[in-house]
């Protein structure tokens, strides 16, 4: 099931040289000669020994503990059409056809390589999806679209569309779509009766949930929810058959699959029913034991995985690979405020990820927004000093939490014991913190039993000069209020005289 939340078309530009479908990268999946991204690429890479989110058990419930893992991809037909999400490759001489996406804006310009014939997810009268994916296997190159449609005139009519150069880790520009919801590509997260019956499947797999947030996690770049609930997973989540599930009863077939969800997982794209896994139509699937046993794994034997460990740059899906000699440092704020570190790099809301080598002494300062204060750090910094050191002998994380500023005024002169003559010129004195705008002035010749305004409004820059009125007293008090908010507020702590 497709949602469109603002606009769904996406816009990927890209440079470098076309590379021939004879170099595939060395242990990444492959067709056609060409590999499904790099072997480094996150779609590529074992989720199997990174730590659970900790938000797994709300997403597991989210999307049902109890409800059973469906194959939505098989052999045969399902109302007149194949079953599950179908590609095509074609040489790099196929004609090039116009695309025209409804959701232009965000859509990659045509035009595309791809044939009248060719296949339409859920056939060619199909109300759904509609998916069309091609892979041109001379250039190495992906082109999906969404709700296609062919055209009399040789051209297609789309949704939205995508185009990837297979040899890239270039991500979707951040915020954008692609032919699916969560901006990712369809074509490596899918399941492939090739690969199952070569005994392994090495890449993550697409799949659904019925409800997700108003949000995106690495490597997804778009959201497709107007719920901002935490305990709806995001976008591009990623989740794995937990390593004690035994699978040793399944069928050869399953079995590769239930595998590859505990070595690789599979990552949360669209929204859609529960646990719906997506795959390519192929006559060698067993439909009877793909959905009789695959539904007898629920959602309770999953969790949800933390991959921000494996992040090398928000905008590429490469991953960290064992053995780097560099040292994570993850920043994160609450409240208003920013953190920059020396050397540079960090620079947190924006980037708030960096690598650095090992043993970097690496400082970090926070620095509070407008009307807030560093009030603690919270990780591996600790205090309320705005700078702190880090040796980057591990992995590091430290959040600078900031408070809105206290907002105070204190009255200074007349504060008590004063003798001011009537008619002279006297300066009305205060301090204040964590506001601006104006202060409001009264005066009680009671003790503070009643007041009068005598300045209503004046800049709060801490003195007025005031003319003595003739009210004689030897029980005045000013009193100091913000005209923006009467709660800060103080007066004369003792009586003065007005003589």
């Amino acid at each position: 099931m497709r949602t469109l939340v603002l606009s769904l078309c996406a816009l990927f530009v890209f440079s470098g040289t076309f590379l021939s479908g004879s170099a595939v990268a060395q242990g990444a999946p492959s067709i056609a000669g060409c590999p499904i991204f790099p072997a480094d690429n996150i779609w590529n890479t074992p989720v199997d020994t990174l730590p659970p989110d900790p938000n797994s058990d709300s997403y597991i419930n989210s999307i049902g503990r109890n409800a059973g893992v469906h194959p939505d991809f098989g052999s045969g037909m399902w109302e007149g059409a194949p079953i599950g999400i179908p590609f095509v490759t074609v040489p790099g001489t196929q004609p090039m056809a116009p695309v025209a996406c409804y959701y232009a804006d965000e859509s990659d310009a045509g035009p595309y390589p791809i044939p009248l014939d060719a296949p339409i997810e859920g056939g060619s009268d199909s109300n759904g999806d509609r998916h069309v994916l091609v892979l041109d296997r001379d250039r190495c190159m992906l082109y999906e679209i969404y709700d296609a449609w062919p055209q009399q005139s040789g051209s297609w009519s789309c949704g939205s569309g995508a185009i990837y150069n297979l040899y890239s880790y270039t991500l979707r520009p951040e915020g954008w779509t692609s032919a699916d919801a969560a901006g990712l590509p369809m074509l490596p997260g899918l399941a492939r009766y090739d690969e199952v019956a070569a005994g392994e499947i090495t890449h993550a797999l697409r799949f659904t949930a019925p409800s997700t947030r108003r949000a995106y996690i690495w490597p997804a770049r778009h959201y497709a929810s107007s719920s901002t609930n935490p305990a709806l997973p995001p976008m591009g989540q990623r989740f794995r058959l937990k390593a004690g599930v035994d699978i040793s009863g399944f069928s050869p077939q399953v079995q590769v699959i239930l595998r590859a969800l505990k070595k690789y997982g599979m990552i949360l794209a669209d929204n859609g029913s529960s646990w719906y896994i997506s795959g390519v139509p192929d006559s060698g699937w067993n439909d009877d034991a793909l959905v009789g046993e695959l539904r007898q794994v629920h959602g309770d034997d999953f969790e949800a995985v933390d991959v921000s460990s494996l992040m090398l740059d928000p905008n590429s899906g490469q991953v960290r690979t064992d053995g780097s000699d560099l040292k994570r440092l993850s920043v994160g704020t609450a409240g208003n405020g920013s953190v920059t570190s020396v050397p540079g790099g960090v620079g947190c809301p924006g980037d708030c990820l960096e690598d650095f080598p090992t043993g970097t002494t690496v400082e970090v300062t926070a620095t509070a927004g407008a009307g807030y204060v560093l009030d603690r750090w919270m990780g591996d910094c600790v205090g309320s000093a705005p700078t702190c050191s880090l040796i980057m002998s591990a992995d590091r994380q430290a959040t600078a939490v900031f408070s809105p500023a206290p907002q105070w005024v204190t009255v200074q002169e007349p504060n008590g014991g004063e003798r001011w003559k009537v008619g002279r010129k006297m300066t009305i004195r205060w301090r204040s913190g964590g506001f601006s705008g104006k202060v409001r002035i009264e005066l009680s010749t009671d003790g503070g039993l009643s007041w009068r305004t005598i300045i209503a409004g004046t800049p709060n820059d801490g003195a007025q000069q005031w003319k003595v009125p003739r009210l004689r007293t030897t029980q005045g008090r000013l009193r100091i209020t913000a005209v923006s908010d009467s709660s800060i507020i103080d007066a004369s702590d003792a009586n003065f005289t007005i003589f």
